[in-house]
């Protein structure tokens, strides 16, 4: 396979020197320092060819971590209080834009013109010794912009947040608890050709990153602390998003199933079909099993599936559950002990029992809908927070908070737009996150480390 280009080199676990700072060749422009004020966290920075957005409201201390909720629409982004679902902020953005967990607890990256922008949701914690204080402030579009030709993957693990640029296939490693400080890469690489792509780095500073080119993809390489190639495989037709599941196990689609790498192995898991394309996942670091789409009709314009992949990353077998409807990239997500949850086009979320594979339940939460054939237009979205399930209704203009244990909708609220694409912080201090990234075994509830794809 042709070499990857290295433009950094790895860092050790932690913050980097201010020499390795000055000497990082990064679009972004650094600027100011750290504010004493607990609103403006430990810095922040700028992108020259970026606006500047307004001081940060005064930080109000609250009695406990307030969880919120971001939701796309067509000229902005809405946030909502999670547990009111009060909406406290509505942002202006142009264009479509699309939302990834920044790492932090805090912060999301929006994908949108002209790279991945921190988008501060004003919900944080911050650890003094045995104890945490919380805050929160008024919810803001900063000025830290990672620029990015064509922003795509941002995938979180471990105390990572990595970036994937489609248009260059450039790759950058940040530090998830300072991503929105605007800190230059620990790690950037570049892929021999740019490509609809992702990576991931694990705790032994491996990391895992696509191959292909703007045509085809074929496979995936994984490459240690120093980016030496430790294992490789041309066996992944059409490659596509990825999931960590517990043991660091990772799963990355292939148009006739998937490739798992765990225990520095790449194993292939042959579908049942000779076209089982699974390119949309969802691992939680509570399950050793990855949920994941099924798609058999390579020739559909747009494919209904109604059965969904399990792939069980200890044993590398992968099973198919039937669900009594269709569903989309938008429909799958992971509960706080693991449930694998699919929001089905009859308005129902599907609950199934990852180890048995068994549909265990099946919650009314919205009417019927159809899946547009356009990927970016608005449809029903899922999104696990906080130890509940939030479900968007673009048609009715709703959000619905869902209590997968009871089975109860125990909250919905009217918007005043059409949602699109949800996301959310804990507001809480991410054990994953934190400065010294040492990699122990963490509780890591708020994270499902999905797969935030499309077709």
């Amino acid at each position: 396979m042709p070499a990857l280009t290295r433009t950094t080199r790895p860092a050790r676990r932690g913050r980097q020197s201010a020499a390795g700072l000055l000497a990082l060749a990064v679009p972004l422009a650094l600027a100011g320092c750290a504010s004493a004020d607990p609103a403006d966290g430990a810095g922040s920075a700028g992108s020259s060819d970026q606006p500047s957005s307004a001081e940060t409201a005064q930080a109000t201390e609250a009695a406990a971590a307030t969880a919120r909720v971001a939701l796309t629409y067509d000229g902005g982004v809405v946030v909502l209080d999670a547990q009111t679902l009060e909406q406290v902020a509505d942002l202006p953005l142009e264009g479509f834009t699309r939302l990834n967990p920044a790492g932090d607890g805090r912060h999301l990256l929006a994908s949108t013109t002209g790279g991945f922008r921190a988008l501060d949701l004003g919900a944080w914690a911050e650890a003094h010794g045995d104890h945490h204080h919380y805050w929160t402030s008024e919810p803001r579009l900063t000025d830290v912009t990672y620029a990015a030709e064509e922003p795509g993957h941002v995938v979180v693990h471990g105390g990572r947040t990595v970036l994937f640029d489609d248009g260059t296939g450039q790759v950058r490693v940040l530090d998830s608890a300072h991503v929105a400080e605007g800190e230059a890469p620990a790690r950037e690489l570049t892929t021999p050709s740019a490509h609809h792509g992702v990576a991931v780095e694990l705790g032994d500073d491996s990391l895992l990153v696509t191959e292909g080119t703007e045509e085809s993809r074929s496979g995936v390489r994984v490459l240690d602390a120093d980016d030496q190639e430790i294992a490789a495989s041309d066996d992944c037709p059409g490659v596509h998003g990825e999931a960590v599941a517990a043991d660091e196990a990772v799963v990355v689609g292939c148009e006739d199933g998937v490739l798992v790498y765990a225990d520095g192995k790449l194993t292939k898991v042959q579908a049942p079909d000779a076209y089982g394309r699974i390119g949309n996942q969802a691992g939680s670091e509570e399950s050793p099993v990855v949920l994941g789409d099924y798609k058999t009709d390579p020739d559909a314009e747009l494919e209904r599936p109604t059965r969904v992949s399990l792939v069980d990353t200890r044993s590398g077998d992968l099973s198919l559950v039937d669900l009594p409807s269709s569903y989309t990239f938008r429909s799958l997500a992971r509960g706080a002990d693991g449930e694998a949850l699919v929001l089905g086009t009859d308005g129902s979320l599907h609950v199934i029992d990852p180890e048995s594979g068994k549909l265990t339940t099946s919650i009314p939460v919205i009417d019927a809908w159809e899946e547009p054939v356009e990927w970016q237009e608005p449809r029903p979205a899922v999104l696990a927070l906080d130890g509940s399930v939030y479900v968007t209704d673009p048609a009715t203009k709703s959000v619905h908070a869902v209590d997968v244990e009871s089975g109860e909708v125990w909250k919905s609220v009217q918007l005043d737009v059409a949602p699109n694409e949800i996301s959310g912080v804990s507001g809480d201090v991410e054990a994953s996150g934190t400065d010294e990234h040492d990699h122990e075994a963490h509780d890591d509830e708020a994270h499902d480390h999905e797969a935030h794809d499309h077709e």
